[in-house]
This record gives C-alpha cells, sequence and structure tokens, in this order.
C-alpha cells in the first residue's frame, strides 16, 4: 500500500466528491483526475433498522449512488488516473461485475483502451453497461479466478496493466475515502463498528487504512476508539469467514462457489491477509449469509428506506443483526453499514 505523508484536516477541499481529501491521495500537482462525481454518497440514519438489528443507532452508507452504481468507481477513478499520468497503453481487469463497469467507464473518460473479463453468469445488465462504454467484453466460463487467469495472460501478452483488486495499490487508495467519509458525515467521530461486504477485500482494506491515518495524523480525538471492522459473506462462497474463524492468515480458495450476490462470489480474494489483520487489528468479527436471509435482508432495507439496495448490502444489513446477537457490541452500538451497489444491477 501507498504511504502519504502527514496531512491537516485543513487541507480538505470543498469538492462535493471524493477528491475534496485530494491532499491525503497520492497524486501529483497538476494531474488530470478521471472524475465523474464519485464519493460523497449519502449516509443516511435509519432508526427502525437500528430496532430491528438490536442496536442503539445504525446508518447506511449507501455506495449504490456513485457515478457507475457501486464503490467501484472510487477505486477505478484513482488507478485510471494514474494510469493515464503514467502512459499505460491499456488497461484490463477481471470481474464479479461492478469493477467491470467501473473500468469501462473511466477509461472511456480518460480515452484509454480497456478489456474487461467476467464470468458468463454475470448478471445481464452488468454486462450491458460494461458494453455500452465501449471496453471489450470476454466472457469466461467459471468464476472471477478464472476471469483473472484470462486476464494475467492477456496483460502478459498486450502490455497492458492489469488493475485486478490489490494488484495494484491505487483502487484502496480510493476505497479509503469511504472512511474519511463516514468520519466526517458523522461530525468526525467514528462509529463503534462497520459492516462491509466483502468480496476481493479493498473495500474493507481502504477504510482501515483511512481510519488509522486520520487517527495518526490527528484528524480525530486522540482518544479516539477505532471501529470494529465486521466482513459479510455468502454461506455458498465465504473464504474470509472461515479464514478468520480458524485463524489463519490466508484464505484457501472456496471450492463451487454459489450465491446470487455476485459482488460476493470471490473464491480466492487477493486481499486476504489485509483483510484479515484488518479484522483482528480491530477485535472485529466476520459472518456468513445464506441466500434467503441475503434475500430477506435485501428486501427488509430496500423497502424500509427506500435505497435501492444490491443482496451485497442486503447481506450486510443481516450480518448486523448476527455481530449484535453474537455479542460483538453493545445493544447501545452505533453502527454503520455499506449498501455497496446499486440493485437495480441485479435486476432483468
Amino acid at each position: 500500500m501507498v504511504k502519504v505523508a502527514s496531512v491537516r484536516r485543513s487541507e480538505i477541499g470543498t469538492e462535493p466528491d471524493m477528491w475534496r481529501y485530494a491532499a491525503a491521495l497520492p497524486i501529483n500537482d497538476g494531474e488530470v483526475r478521471t472524475n465523474r462525481g464519485e464519493g460523497m454518497t449519502a449516509l443516511t440514519e435509519l432508526p427502525e433498522l437500528a430496532k430491528d438489528v438490536g442496536v442503539g443507532r445504525l446508518w447506511i452508507k449507501d455506495e449504490g449512488l456513485n457515478p457507475t452504481a457501486s464503490f467501484k468507481a472510487r477505486g477505478l477513478s484513482m488507478a485510471i488516473t494514474r494510469a493515464k499520468a503514467l502512459g499505460l497503453p491499456g488497461v484490463c481487469v477481471p470481474t464479479a461485475g461492478n469493477a467491470g463497469i467501473a473500468l469501462a467507464a473511466y477509461a472511456a473518460a480518460a480515452r484509454m483502451p480497456a478489456r474487461v473479463y467476467a464470468p458468463a453468469t454475470t448478471p445481464p445488465p452488468i454486462l450491458g453497461s460494461i458494453r455500452a462504454y465501449g471496453a471489450e467484453l470476454h466472457l469466461v466460463e467459471g468464476h472471477i479466478g478464472d476471469a483473472g487467469k484470462a486476464t494475467m495472460q492477456f496483460a502478459k501478452e498486450s502490455g497492458y496493466f492489469n488493475v485486478a483488486t490489490v494488484r495494484e495499490p491505487y483502487r484502496v487508495e480510493g476505497m479509503k475515502t469511504m472512511g474519511y467519509e463516514v468520519a466526517e458525515q458523522l461530525g468526525w467521530r467514528l462509529p463503534d463498528a462497520i459492516v462491509y461486504p466483502t468480496g476481493g477485500g479493498e473495500g474493507t482494506i481502504g477504510i482501515w487504512k483511512a481510519i488509522n491515518e486520520m487517527v495518526d495524523w490527528g484528524w480525530l480525538e486522540a482518544d479516539t476508539r477505532r471501529p470494529k471492522m465486521v466482513i459479510a459473506q455468502a454461506s455458498g462462497c465465504q473464504p474470509l469467514v472461515r479464514a478468520f474463524h480458524e485463524g489463519a492468515e490466508k484464505a484457501t480458495p472456496w471450492e463451487n462457489p454459489t450465491t446470487h450476490a455476485s459482488g460476493l462470489r470471490v473464491p480466492g480474494p487477493l486481499g486476504d491477509r489485509l483483510t484479515l489483520r484488518t479484522l483482528r487489528e480491530s477485535n472485529g468479527g466476520a459472518f456468513a449469509c445464506d441466500e434467503e436471509e441475503i434475500r430477506r435482508g435485501t428486501f427488509r432495507l430496500a423497502s424500509v428506506s427506500g435505497i435501492d439496495a444490491a443482496p451485497e448490502g442486503g447481506c450486510g444489513l443481516e450480518v448486523a443483526r448476527k455481530m449484535v446477537l453474537a455479542g460483538l457490541v453493545k445493544p447501545d452500538a452505533e453502527i454503520v453499514v455499506f449498501n455497496t451497489g446499486s440493485g437495480a444491477s441485479y435486476r432483468w
């Protein structure tokens, strides 16, 4: 990961997007940002869901409001900004869905060639969006791990840069802005726990990096207690949950991954070591939900809040409930649950 020099909170800008934190991002003066308004998504308090889950206060951070309808817009905006500045000939990525849309969109904005490899089982609306942005789309049989192998081979042969999760540092730098935003939107304080639906791990890793930076740089009070980081995965693909509960330092790839929450269908996450370290450093946790629980959570979140929840967000809400039942937080806890994308991407 990139180490950024100490930044004062007074250096935060006034832009209505993640680039308000440009001083804390590894970009050079004069570098042209591939910016489409990503970031500063809504943080909405929902007392009815707090009561359902059994906590004092609960907020939903809605990443479906990003330009490409998921949190991936942040990381790919940052990665493409750097790729363009470095003069790379093209970019490629394996995707479970949302990263492919984001790469295609930001590559189009930067006028860079892009190739996306996606499982053939990826929801059709997502594949349609990738094609609409002009990226070269290749479908593969199997899961994102198989798409990853095809991407690596293509990158080796073509000279295109592979911007897969955690294979380069800049996507995490874009993701960390989610952590800054939560603190700023809560009045420069942190919740007791953050629940994050996790596939490859870059969102969880990025938020934890931001939290440590804010404490180290004095953006927050010196005695600020860091939140417990809690990941949500699907029962049909839970390599990080299994590794966490086994006390392992890395995850063993999950065989035959199955879940309709395609963003969670990542059997061999490259960010496994850093994600597991984050969970343990934060005294957090890891839980999985079955398909019916994910559907129930998605419907509950959408119908109570009016947020267009993706199944990953529904999984996060159900994991918040499990976290409370497991005693990981107290009944008066304040928690933030991330809805990582838009439910519209899953409807056809």
